[in-house]
């Protein structure tokens, strides 16, 4: 039977993360707020600014800017700006 979690990105219910997906706390805290559903459009957002921006996850700079775009798109319900993209029009 599927995990579910009340998801904070998405404010409803929903189907959880099968295993932890980051370390440490933040990662811990994603497992139990964050549904897969969020996860997803965070890894879709993740791939276009580490492409955008040309970032080094060998950098620890890169990373932590990385990071706290997760946290924001993730919990602080702040989107991300990626230079150039302009979404599809509806």
């Amino acid at each position: 039977m599927a995990r579910t979690v009340f998801c904070q990105k998405l404010q409803k219910e929903a189907e959880g993360l099968g295993f932890q997906l980051y370390p440490g706390e933040i990662g811990e805290k994603i497992f139990n707020n964050i549904s897969k559903e969020a996860w997803a459009q965070w890894q879709h957002k993740q791939t276009m600014l580490i492409n955008e921006k040309h970032l080094n996850m060998m950098d620890p700079e890169h990373r932590s800017f990385l990071e706290q775009q997760m946290v924001g798109f993730l919990f602080e319900n702040k989107e991300v700006e990626i230079e150039g993209y302009k979404p599809p029009e509806k």
